[in-house]
C-alpha cells in the first residue's frame, strides 16, 4: 500500500476505521473481478488496496457511516 494514497483517502473519510473497512471491501470486490473506476496504465503493477484507496481519494466511491 502506498502511503500517499492512504493519506489522500483519509482527507475524504472522517473516521479512519470506516476508511479501512470500506477500502478492504472494495479491494475484495476488485480481486473478485470488479472493474476499477480509475484509469490503470497497461502493464502497471498496482495492488487491489491501492486501487481502492485511489478510488476513494478521487471520489469515485464514497464511504458513508451506517445509518
Amino acid at each position: 500500500m502506498k502511503e500517499q494514497y492512504l493519506q489522500t483517502a483519509l482527507t475524504k473519510v472522517e473516521d479512519p476505521r470506516l476508511l479501512i473497512n470500506g477500502a478492504a471491501v472494495r479491494a475484495k470486490e476488485l480481486a473478485r473481478g470488479g472493474r476499477p473506476l480509475i484509469a490503470i496504465s497497461p502493464g502497471e503493477s498496482v495492488e487491489w488496496l491501492d486501487i481502492a484507496l485511489r478510488e476513494i481519494a478521487e471520489e469515485k466511491i464514497q464511504i458513508l457511516p451506517a445509518s
